[in-house]
C-alpha cells in the first residue's frame, strides 16, 4: 500500500479499494463489513473486487503489511538522506511518523483491532517489519541521547509511538481540524518525551 501522505498522483483502483476497505473496517470492524459494501464505496460490484483481491482477508493483510513496510522504507530513506546529524535526523523521523499518524488513522485503528485476524505468516511479517522500524529509531535516539542504554531507548521509542499513534482518538470522522498545529504539538511532545527519558 502507498500512503496518501507520500504520493501526489491519482490513486489506482487497487489503492482506492484499500482506502475504502480501511475506512469501513475501522468504522465497523472487519466482520461488520461485506465485500459488496467495499465495492459500492468505489463504484464497482462486490464480485468485481475479486479481480483485485482474493477477498477481505487479502485486503486486510495488504493494508497492515503494506503500512509496516512503508514506515520502514520511509525511515530507511530518511536515514540514508540525512545530512545534518542525528538531531535533524530524529526530527525527520518524527515528522515522517506524524504524517502517517495524521493521514492514515484508519490503519492505526485496524492494527490495534484486527492484527490477530491475519494469517500467522502475515502477522509475523508485520511484527518483523515493526521490529526493524523500532531498531532504526533506537539507533538514532541513542546518538541524540548517548546516556540512554539500549533497553531504555527502546522503551522511549515505543512510548513515543504510543503518543503519536493516539491520533484516532482526536477527531472522528473526517480530517483533523488544524492539522499543522496538531503536527507541531505532536512533534514537541515527542521531543519532550525523549528529553525526559534522557534526564
Amino acid at each position: 500500500m502507498v500512503s496518501r501522505a507520500t504520493r501526489t498522483d491519482a490513486p489506482t483502483r487497487r489503492e482506492q479499494i484499500l482506502k475504502e476497505a480501511a475506512r469501513l473496517f475501522a468504522e465497523r470492524g472487519f466482520h461488520g463489513v461485506g465485500v459488496d459494501e467495499i465495492g459500492a464505496a468505489v463504484g464497482i460490484s462486490g464480485p468485481g473486487l475479486y479481480r483485485h483481491f482474493a477477498g477481505k482477508d487479502a485486503m486486510l493483510a495488504e493494508l497492515l503489511v503494506g503500512i509496516s513496510g512503508q514506515l520502514l522504507t520511509g525511515g530507511r530513506r530518511r536515514v540514508a538522506e540525512a545530512e545534518h546529524g542525528p538531531e535533524a535526523l530524529l526530527d525527520s523521523l518524527i515528522e515522517g511518523h506524524i504524517d502517517f499518524a495524521l493521514d492514515d488513522r484508519d490503519l492505526i485503528t485496524l492494527h490495534d483491532r484486527e492484527l490477530d485476524r491475519l494469517r500467522d505468516t502475515d502477522r509475523k511479517l508485520v511484527r518483523s517489519l515493526q521490529r526493524q522500524y523500532v531498531e532504526l529509531w533506537v539507533e538514532v535516539v541513542r546518538k541524540v541521547c548517548p546516556d540512554l542504554v539500549e533497553p531504555q531507548a527502546r522503551v522511549a521509542v515505543h512510548a513515543v509511538f504510543g503518543l503519536l499513534n493516539s491520533t484516532p482518538h482526536l477527531s472522528r470522522p473526517g480530517p483533523l481540524p488544524g492539522r499543522e498545529a496538531t503536527a507541531r504539538m505532536l512533534h514537541k511532545l515527542a521531543r519532550g518525551a525523549f528529553a525526559a527519558a534522557a534526564e
